[in-house]
């Protein structure tokens, strides 16, 4: 046997045996840490929600044409600085004030929630502390002038399951792909800066008359583009609208573009109608209302 041979024999019986009591220290999870890590992680998805920008649903048609029932929104929270209503559980009671705040524009697409309430309402900005609020046959006035309103061509939103048409079964038609839509008529309407955004108006109705009314400082009036099926700044409290002009501390943030937009036909427990419940062509869609004559 050479000295090598010695030396290597040697070298492999003076190695450390591993225990089975170190092996299983080295697997033990450390818990307390995985703890928190969630609970910051969460800390901080609540922040961003709170402070920056949360996703939003639209529940009804409110909003029609421009945003549909299922349409998944980004609606930011810094444009007009922070309230109440800003963190993403309401549960703090209505106060004063807010944190570098400033009054949204006329046309703005925004979050509100009622006095005394905690679900969030998506509507337009109309009008402005001192501003004179008035409809008088479906027109909106502001200050004693008729906003600006032209006919366009009807919107033809295709029937589903979060659009049924059920409640104007006069407007389903077949258009000529062979699909069905919910024909709705149309208005372009301008505010006085010249912002212009599209309205439906399904015809007389009890909302096309309200006011005269002079907004409060503090205060903005809000109304949904659908101006037949909104309950908005037209309707009581009691009667599920936001019961005159809207405090501005009860401004929860600016709704900026839409992310994606489902028909109804999904479940959370199937995978596959993810997917197959997309529709195509909104995703991406700006919120803000163009300028312009046309």
């Amino acid at each position: 046997m050479s000295d090598s041979d010695s030396d290597i024999r040697g070298n492999t019986a003076a190695a450390p045996e591993v225990s089975d009591d170190d092996t299983g220290r080295d697997k033990k999870t450390d818990w307390w840490g995985e703890i928190k890590g969630i609970f910051w992680l969460v800390i901080a998805v609540l922040a961003f929600h709170s402070l920056v920008a949360k996703p939003f649903y639209i529940p009804s048609e409110s909003m029609m044409p421009g945003l549909i029932k299922g349409d998944r929104l980004v609606v930011t929270k810094y444009p007009y600085g922070w309230s109440y209503v800003s963190p993403s559980f309401h549960i703090l009671p209505f106060i004063d004030g807010r944190l570098f705040g400033r009054y949204p524009e006329r046309g703005d697409v925004v979050i509100a929630v009622p006095r005394g309430g905690r679900s969030d309402y998506i509507k337009r900005v109309i009008g402005l502390p001192g501003d004179r609020i008035e409809v008088r046959g479906g027109i909106v006035h502001i200050n004693g002038e008729a906003l600006r309103r032209e006919q366009q061509a009807p919107a033809m939103i295709p029937i589903d399951t979060n659009v049924p048409c059920s409640d104007f079964p006069a407007l389903a038609t077949t258009g000529s792909d062979g699909l069905r839509y919910c024909r709705m008529p149309v208005y372009r309407e301008w505010t006085p800066e010249g912002r212009h955004y599209d309205t439906i108006d399904l015809g007389p109705s009890p909302a096309d008359y309200y006011g005269p009314v002079t907004v409060p400082e503090g205060h903005v009036f809000l109304m949904g583009d659908n101006r037949d099926q909104s309950a908005d700044s037209r309707a009581p409290l009691a009667a599920g609208g936001l019961g005159g002009p809207v405090p501005v501390e009860s401004i929860g943030g600016r709704a900026e573009f839409i992310t994606f937009s489902l028909d109804g036909t999904s479940s959370w427990y199937n995978p596959v109608s993810w997917f197959s419940a997309m529709r195509s062509g909104r995703a991406g869609t700006g919120l803000h209302p163009a300028a312009g004559n046309e």
